[in-house]
C-alpha cells in the first residue's frame, strides 16, 4: 500500500505542472520575487518584527560553500556552535543555538518540516551540496514564530531554495582540498521561457577523507525544478535528494587516545583469528533520501492570497557494523558445539536498518493591506518508518541465515498543527504581533526494538502555543521590541528508549530587543529569558549509535544577551561582530555518587557555554577582491549536568581566512571566480564537543560502590584549506 502511495505523491506533484520563483526585474506588486517569499512567509519574519532572527543571503552563503555542510556555514551567526565528527565539516556535522542542540531546531525546507520526524534530528549529510541550492536562509533564535513541524526550543531554521533566473544560465564549480577534500558541482537554468517558465537543476559530488582518520565521505545529490509564473500564480515542483556514505567516527577518544594520537578513530576495530589488529572497512553509514515538493502560490487580488504545499520524502539506508564476540543471545540464534567445543559467541556483521516514508500537506491563506497582514495555515505530516537490524555474516552463523532479521518493529507519527497570526500597525510607532498555534502529535511504535525487547509506545499529545509581541519605532533609526512566547515539543524516540515515561518539555520564551540603524552602522541587542518546565537536557552520555541521551531537568533556564553589529569603516572595511553572554541553569540537580545521593543545587546546563562570540573583518580591496577574517570563540563549558571537572570542556578561540576573487569575462564565461579558505588560520588543537557517563561499581569491591567516570572528544582539524573555482555562464 505504501508503494502504491509513493507511485500516486509522486506522479502528483509532477503531473499538476511546473514551477516558479523569483525574478529579478521588479514590476509590481505581483513581481514573482513576491511571489516566491510566498514559499516561507508562513514560517519566516520580517526585519520589524518583534522575534530575534539573522538572515543570510545566497550571496553570503557562496563566499565559504566549498563542500562544507550547511551548519558550517551558518557557524558564524549569533550563539551558534557547530561541530563536526569527522573534524572537518565535511560528514556528520551538527550544530547548537543558545545551547540547544539541533534535535530542538525546527527546520523547514520552503515551509515543509526537514526534522526527522522520529528522532526530531536534522541530517544535512543526506543532501550534500544543499547550500549550492539555497536562495536565502532565516535563523530564528528563541521559539521564534510558528512553523510547520516539531516546535522550536533553541531556534528556528527556515530554508529557501534556488529562485527563478530570467535569462538561461550555466554553472561548473570544483574545489579540492585538505584530507583529499573535493566538491564537483554543475548547475543549469533555462531562464524564462515565453516569460512563464523555467527549468533549473544540480547536480554534485563531495568527497572527503575526513581529519579523522578513515571518517571517510561520499556525498551524492541533485536538485531538479520546474517553475510556471505569472501575475497571479507560482507554481513550483521540485525534486531534490542525495546518497551518503560516511565512515564512522562517533565513537570520539578517550583522554589517553588523544594525547597520543588525535586523528585516531577506533570505529571498525577489532582482532583478526591471527591476533592482529584490524578495522572493518565497511563501518559506514549507507542512508539516501528523495523529496518531492509541489508548491501552488495563488493572489486572487491584490489583498488576498493562498499558498498549497504538498511534500513526500522517502528514506532508506542503514549502518553496517562489524561485531566480535557477540553474544548469541544478541542475535536469537541456538547455541553451537564446534570440535567438542560449546559456542555461544560469533564474530559478524550487521546492518540496522531505516526505511521511512514521510508525506506533508500545507495550507495558508493571507490577508494583506496597509495596517494588517494576517496569516492562518493548517498543516498535517504523517510518517511510517520502519527499523529492523539484519546479519549479513557471521562465523558461526547457527540455523540463522544470510541477512536474517534479528529485530523489526515500526513507528508511525501523525502531526496536526493550525494557526493564525497577525502584525498590526496600531499608528506610526507601534505593531502589534499575535500568533495562536494548536497542535496534536500522536506517535505510536510496536514491534521489537534492538535490543531483542518489545517496544511499544502510544502517545497523544495536545500542545497550544500562544506568542505575542509588540514593536515600538522610536525615530527612523531605532526601534524597541518585546515578545512572550510558548512552546511545547513532545519526546523522540531515543528518549522513550531510555524512559518510557519521559515527559514533553515546555519553554516560556520573553525576549526584549532594540534595534539601531543609521548611515553605515546598525546594532542589534537583544535579552532573552528562556523559562523551561521539564526541559530535555543533554546528559552528556551517548546510546549506541552515538547520539547524545537527554533527559527531563525539571525546572531550568537560559538567560542571556545577544549583539549584533555591522560596521562599514569607509568603502573598503566592513567589521561584523556578535557576541552572547549567558546563563544557563538547572533549577535543582540530584546525583548519586560513590553510593551517596548529593543534591548539588543550582548547576549548569550540559553543552551551554557562558560566551559565545564572532567576527568578520572584511577588506575589499578593489570591486573584484574580498578578504575576510572570520573568528570564533566559544567559552568553557560542561558535558555533564552535574558539573564534573572531568566533563568540562576547554574554551577555544579559531580563525578562518576567506579569499574571493571574480573576473569578469567577456569570452564563452560570464565570469569566473576563485575562492579560498583556510581554515584555523593558527592551527589550534581544540575539541568544540564530546560526551560524559558515569556508572556504579559495586562488583570490584564486593559492599563498596564507586562511581567510575569517563568521557570521549571529538578532535576537530588543525589548519586546512580548500580552493575552489566556479565559471559562470
Amino acid at each position: 500500500m505504501k508503494h502504491l502511495c509513493r507511485v500516486v505523491m509522486v506522479g502528483a506533484l509532477f503531473s499538476t505542472g511546473l514551477a516558479a520563483a523569483q525574478n529579478t526585474q521588479e514590476k509590481d506588486s505581483l513581481t514573482a520575487e513576491k511571489l516566491d517569499e510566498v514559499l516561507v512567509k508562513a514560517v519566516r519574519v520580517d526585519a520589524n518584527s518583534p522575534i530575534t532572527h539573522s538572515n543570510l543571503s545566497e550571496k553570503e552563503i557562496v563566499k565559504r560553500n566549498l563542500g562544507q555542510d550547511l551548519p558550517t556555514i551558518i557557524n558564524f551567526l549569533p550563539s551558534v556552535v557547530t561541530t563536526s565528527d569527522a573534524g572537518a565539516g565535511i560528514g556528520y556535522t551538527s550544530f547548537r543555538v543558545r545551547g540547544v542542540d539541533a534535535r530542538s531546531t525546527n527546520v523547514t525546507i520552503n515551509g515543509i518540516p526537514y526534522n526527522d520526524a522520529e528522532s526530531l534530528g536534522t541530517f544535512f549529510v543526506n543532501l550534500g551540496d544543499f547550500s549550492s541550492s539555497v536562495e536565502s536562509l532565516q535563523l530564528q533564535r528563541g521559539v521564534g514564530t510558528s512553523t510547520n513541524g516539531s516546535g522550536a526550543f533553541g531556534a528556528s531554521l527556515n530554508l529557501l531554495t534556488d529562485a527563478i533566473e530570467s535569462e538561461a544560465s550555466g554553472q561548473i564549480s570544483n574545489s579540492f582540498g585538505s584530507f583529499n577534500s573535493r566538491k564537483h558541482t554543475v548547475k543549469f537554468s533555462t531562464g524564462l521561457l515565453n516569460e512563464h517558465v523555467e527549468i533549473a537543476g544540480r547536480l554534485s559530488n563531495i568527497a572527503s577523507d575526513g581529519f579523522v582518520d578513515r571518517a571517510s565521505t561520499d556525498l551524492k545529490s541533485y536538485f531538479l525544478q520546474g517553475s510556471y509564473v505569472d501575475d497571479k500564480r507560482l507554481i513550483k515542483a521540485i525534486t531534490f535528494g542525495g546518497e551518503e556514505v560516511t565512515y564512522q567516527s562517533w565513537f570520539g577518544l578517550t583522554p589517553e587516545q588523544l594525547a597520543e594520537d588525535r586523528q585516531f578513530n577506533p570505529a571498525g576495530q577489532y582482532t583478526d583469528e591471527n591476533g592482529e589488529t584490524r578495522f572493518y572497512d565497511r563501518e559506514v553509514d549507507d542512508y539516501r533520501q528523495d523529496h518531492y515538493q509541489l508548491h501552488w502560490n495563488e493572489r486572487f487580488d491584490n489583498k488576498w492570497s493562498a499558498n498549497l504545499g504538498l511534500n513526500y520524502t522517502y528514506g532508506r539506508g542503514f549502518f553496517e557494523q562489524f561485531r566480535e564476540d557477540d553474544d548469541f543471545d544478541t542475535y536469537g540464534f541456538d547455541p553451537l558445539v564446534v570440535n567438542g567445543q560449546p559456542v555461544n559467541t560469533t564474530d559478524l556483521v550487521r546492518r540496522r536498518w531505516l526505511d521511512n516514508d514521510y508525506y506533508v500537506a500545507n495550507l495558508n491563506l493571507n490577508y494583506k493591506d496597509n495596517k494588517a497582514d494576517i496569516l492562518t495555515g493548517v498543516s498535517f505530516s504523517h510518517y511510517d518508518g520502519d527499523h529492523y537490524g539484519e546479519v549479513i555474516w557471521a562465523r558461526f552463523a547457527s540455523q540463522s541465515e544470510i541477512r536474517d532479521r534479528y529485530y523489526g518493529g515500526n513507528g508511525k507519527k501523525n502531526d496536526v498543527s493550525a494557526f493564525a497570526k497577525a502584525n498590526i500597525k496600531l499608528d506610526d510607532k507601534f505593531q502589534l504581533y499575535a500568533d495562536l498555534q494548536v497542535r496534536n502529535v500522536n506517535y505510536e511504535t510496536s514491534g521489537i526494538d534492538s535490543d531483542l525487547a518489545a517496544f511499544n509506545v502510544d502517545e497523544n499529545y495536545t500542545f497550544f502555543n500562544p506568542k505575542a509581541g509588540l514593536t515600538y519605532a522610536f525615530d527612523t533609526s531605532n526601534d524597541f521590541y518585546f515578545s512572550y512566547a510558548r512552546a511545547n515539543r513532545e519526546p523522540n524516540r531515543d528518549d522513550f528508549q531510555n524512559n518510557p515515561e519521559i515527559e514533553p518539555e515546555q519553554l516560556n520564551d520573553f525576549e526584549l530587543g532594540w534595534r539601531h540603524r543609521k548611515g553605515n552602522f546598525s546594532l542589534n541587542a537583544n535579552a532573552y529569558f528562556m523559562y523551561y518546565n521539564q526541559q530535555l537536557v543533554l546528559t552528556g552520555a551517548i546510546n549506541d549509535v552515538g547520539a547524545l541521551i537527554r533527559e527531563n531537568s525539571g525546572e531550568s533556564y537560559r538567560l542571556g544577551l545577544e549583539l549584533e553589529a555591522n560596521v562599514q569603516l569607509g568603502k573598503k572595511w566592513l567589521l561584523q561582530p556578535n557576541l552572547t553572554l549567558s546563563s544557563n541553569k538547572n533549577l535543582e540537580t540530584v546525583r548519586s555518587f560513590d553510593g551517596e545521593i548529593q543534591n548539588l543545587g543550582s548547576t549548569d546546563i550540559a553543552y551551554s557555554p557562558e560566551v559565545i562570540a564572532a567576527n568578520a573583518v572584511v577588506f575589499q580591496p578593489v570591486k573584484s577582491l574580498q578578504i575576510s577574517l572570520l573568528s570564533k570563540y566559544v567559552g568553557q563549558q560542561f558535558m555533564s549536568n552535574t558539573e564534573a571537572s572531568l566533563s568540562q570542556l576547554d574554551d577555544f578561540f579559531i580563525n578562518d581566512l576567506n579569499l574571493v576573487y571574480t573576473i569578469e569575462t567577456n569570452s564563452i564565461f560570464e565570469s569566473v571566480v576563485f575562492t579560498g579558505l583556510v581554515n584555523n588560520i593558527f592551527d589550534v588543537e581544540y575539541i568544540s564537543n564530546g560526551y560524559y557517563f558515569s556508572f556504579d561499581d559495586d562488583f570490584s569491591n564486593p559492599g563498596t560502590v564507586t562511581t567510575v567516570e569517563g568521557v570521549g572528544y571529538y578532535p576537530q582539524a588543525g589548519v586546512n584549506y580548500l580552493l575552489g573555482a566556479t565559471f559562470n555562464f
